[in-house]
Order: structure tokens, then sequence, then C-alpha cells
């Protein structure tokens, strides 16, 4: 079973049912859902989202949210060896994405699944859309 990292874009894009991504979100979820892959994200993927649910909804909802979306996710660590290695690298221009690609790699993720291509470009592991994974299994 592949395991992908979700990225934070990626959750938003389902759970604010942002068009023209949310189908292909809701269908990886589906696909999670019927044990067909295994989606992971980092910790700090929670907090980025709980920040952008309290833009609209209250505390409790953003909540709510949050506990269902963990029933499907594994949720990576992001520990002092992840963040050591965000902070050193110089091929990630984002320290966000540093820090979600080395939790992937520190976790063995298969693939990380991201709308934001060019900012892993130097990435040693595939990273794709949604879209392109998707086309993969089919």
């Amino acid at each position: 079973m592949k395991k992908l990292l979700i990225d934070t874009n990626i959750i938003i894009d389902l759970l604010a049912k942002r068009e023209p991504f949310y189908n292909e979100a809701a269908l990886l979820f589906t696909l999670a859902d019927k044990n067909k892959i295994q989606l992971s994200v980092s910790s700090l993927t929670f907090a980025n989202t709980n920040y952008i649910l309290l833009q609209s909804k209250k505390p409790d909802e953003a909540k709510l949210i949050l506990r269902k979306l963990k029933l499907i996710v594994q949720i990576l660590n992001l520990d002092e060896k992840v963040v050591g290695l965000s902070l050193n690298d110089n091929d990630f221009k984002d320290f966000e994405d540093a820090l979600q690609y080395f939790s992937a790699i520190e976790n063995e993720v298969d693939i990380i699944i991201t709308r934001n291509l060019k900012d892993f470009q130097k990435a040693k592991l595939p990273v794709m859309t949604a879209a392109q994974f998707l086309k993969t299994i089919k």
C-alpha cells in the first residue's frame, strides 16, 4: 500500500471544497477510507488547518472537523531531527515545505501530494499533484 504525505493545500481543498481541486482531494480520501492508500500529514498541517478553519468556524466546529480528519490520516511527528534538517537545508526556500519534506523522508513516505510542485523541485522522492497520482492508479 502506498504511503502518501498530503500537503496542507490538499487538506484545505477538501475541507473548503475548493474548486477545481475538491474532487481530486475527495478521491484521495475515499481511497484511504477503502484502505487502498495510506494518507499521512505532518503535525504542522493540523496546526495550519486549525488556523485556517478558525477564520470561518467557531473553535468547537474546527476541532470537530480536525477530529474527523484524524480518523483518516496518520499524523507524523515534527521532531528535533526534522526541524534541524529543515533549518540546515538550502534546497527549500520555504521553511514549511522543508518541514513537510523531511517529515516525509523520516517517516518513509512513498510520495508527497501537493499543488505546489515548484516548491519541491529538488525532492529525492516523488512529488505529484492529486490529479497526477490518481492517474497512476487507474
